[in-house]
């Protein structure tokens, strides 16, 4: 509908009808062709200070996102009405740059408009959204000096303020929240996301549990706490509880849980959430729709269906720098480096200035070199990294190009970069370089670099690069020298920490830790795993005497 087949070509004659007509066209408008339509027609009538027709047309422009427009109406006012700040407040307070709604307020006070209740609740949320706790605090100190203390709304923007100032206010947030004589889900879950934040899962679900009334988004606040926390088991649990509580699952909940499938394996589940995902969803905005995705693609590389993942990948309509880097990420954890190179050189040529290779592209690029024994190449795009793409090398980077140097045997080379290094290396560095003496029997120079860290550092942190020294001399079959060293880490009271995996079995994940006999099966297992040793040895397996040592603790 055109606004100009609404109003009458014959304007009525009365000021105050007309005005009220307008009003309703506004009240009634749903698109923004029509309301900019209305916008002409009310400055061609002279009514642009008219401030409650001019609330509704900002309400429509900050509802629709168009924040200039608003801006350019609201500048237009020369006497601005508290609704209508308030109006212009908010909407900056949605955005994405919420700091700009404080310099509003102040240019409201200074203007002798009077805040309301709905003032400094739009502020105190800017002020989270933009982590202004020193002006959200001021804002407080009004809200008392005016008497909004008691205002539901003032009150749960003061607990989610707090709450994301960091594990030293959440407990001033949780007193805010005591105080309230009316509680709703919103003030719950602000309190609940904040424990969240500061790390203290158990505190978090102590609230969760006590919450007379969950919606999606509390359900969704702990299941991302605790897979983010890395229990993920409990994840899952609570998302099966969701589940079982017919909450409507959301996209973010989504994401927290294939994440925690990743983790433990379990690929049953990151199936059945990819087929809800195709067949139940209809994912509302691209960003979360690529997030997804990606969720998807780390869960099957995670599980090592990497062609799975790759399928996925394939047919995203838009892919991020997060996508091109999980699956080429992926592919190089499965051994498959060449392929994995494939898909960056893909990337590279795709172009666009939106999909860059970053920092964690690149350890996915250095570590497929490194599984492939790909040096020439290796070598090409860590140089390449800071000269072409603006990246500069970390830690995590120079130890994926001395594990790559390392295995393929140029330990000199390893060695002359860990001495280029700008910054300390670390145990993963030496860790790398040992491995590689190790594959290539290198004693003297593991000796030399074990002697080292001997001086430089405490007994404790020596004792671990002790373990890789021992096991360079038992893949050399100087076994004097082994045990030497092995009663050395003895009487240091060092323990590599146990070897831990997991399995699906029927729908459930179990835990196993080496040495362990805690669960509940424990009898029936290790009865397999001998009957299995039994028929190996039957075909003719024979135990590897190094591989031996290597995995003994204390002899």
């Amino acid at each position: 509908m055109f606004v100009e087949e609404s109003i009458p070509a014959n304007p009525i004659s009365s000021s105050r009808a007309l005005q009220q007509h307008i009003f309703s066209l506004v009240q009634s408008c749903n698109t923004l062709k029509n309301l900019q339509q209305i916008h002409a027609q009310i400055v061609t009538n002279g009514f642009t200070q008219k401030n409650y027709i001019l609330v509704k047309i900002l309400s429509f422009y900050v509802a629709s996102g168009n924040l200039e427009h608003a801006l350019r109406v609201f500048e237009g006012i020369n006497n601005p009405s508290a609704t209508v700040w308030n109006q212009i407040i908010r909407g900056h307070a949605r955005s994405g740059t919420p700091r700009k709604s404080v310099d509003l307020y102040k240019k409201m006070v200074a203007a002798e408009a009077e805040p309301d209740g709905f003032t400094y609740s739009f502020l105190l949320s800017a002020c989270a959204r933009a982590g202004l706790l020193r002006e959200g605090e001021q804002v407080h100190g009004r809200v008392l000096a005016n008497g909004y203390c008691s205002n539901v709304f003032v009150q749960t923007n003061l607990v989610n303020l707090y709450s994301v100032g960091g594990a030293n206010n959440v407990g001033y947030a949780r007193s805010l929240f005591e105080e309230m004589g009316e509680r709703s889900v919103v003030s719950w879950n602000s309190l609940l996301a904040g424990y969240i934040r500061c790390g203290d899962i158990d505190g978090a679900r102590r609230i969760f549990d006590d919450m007379p009334e969950r919606n999606v988004v509390s359900w969704t606040t702990m299941i991302s706490g605790c897979a983010h926390d890395g229990r993920c088991k409990q994840a899952l649990s609570l998302f099966g509880e969701m589940r079982r509580a017919h909450v409507e699952v959301d996209q973010v909940a989504l994401v927290s849980v294939l994440s925690a499938c990743a983790e433990l394996g379990d690929l049953k589940l990151g199936r059945w959430i990819h087929w809800y995902i195709e067949e139940r969803m209809n994912p509302r905005n691209q960003p979360l729709l690529v997030s997804l995705n990606n969720a998807l693609i780390h869960m099957y590389a995670s599980c090592g269906i990497i062609d799975e993942a790759h399928k996925v990948f394939n047919i995203m309509p838009s892919k991020s720098t997060v996508s091109w880097t999980s699956i080429i990420t992926g592919f190089a954890k499965q051994g498959r480096g060449v392929e994995a190179l494939g898909i960056f050189r893909s990337m590279l040529s795709s172009g666009g200035n939106q999909v860059r290779p970053d920092e964690i592209t690149f350890i996915g690029v250095l570590c497929a070199c490194s599984h492939a024994g790909l040096v020439t190449e290796g070598r090409q795009f860590f140089e390449g990294m800071n000269q072409t793409w603006g990246v500069k090398p970390r830690i995590e980077h120079y130890g994926c190009m001395i594990d790559l140097l390392s295995r393929a045997g140029f330990l000199d080379e390893a060695c002359r970069l860990i001495g280029t290094m700008p910054i300390r290396p670390n145990d993963t560095i030496w860790g790398a370089l040992l491995g590689g003496c190790r594959i290539h029997k290198n004693v003297e120079l593991a000796s030399h670099v074990a002697k080292k860290l001997a001086v430089e550092l405490d007994p404790k942190q020596a004792a671990g690069y002790l373990v890789l020294l021992s096991n360079v001399y038992a893949a050399a079959k100087r076994w004097q020298d082994a045990v030497t060293v092995r009663r050395k880490i003895v009487e240091l009271g060092v323990r590599k920490p146990p070897g831990r995996s997991w399995v699906q079995v029927n729908a459930v994940v179990h835990e196993f830790v080496a040495g362990d006999r805690s669960h509940k099966h424990a009898p029936l297992i290790y009865k397999m795993l001998g009957e299995l040793m039994r028929q190996a040895r039957q075909d003719g397996y024979t135990l590897d005497v190094v591989e031996a040592f290597l995995n003994a603790e204390e002899q």
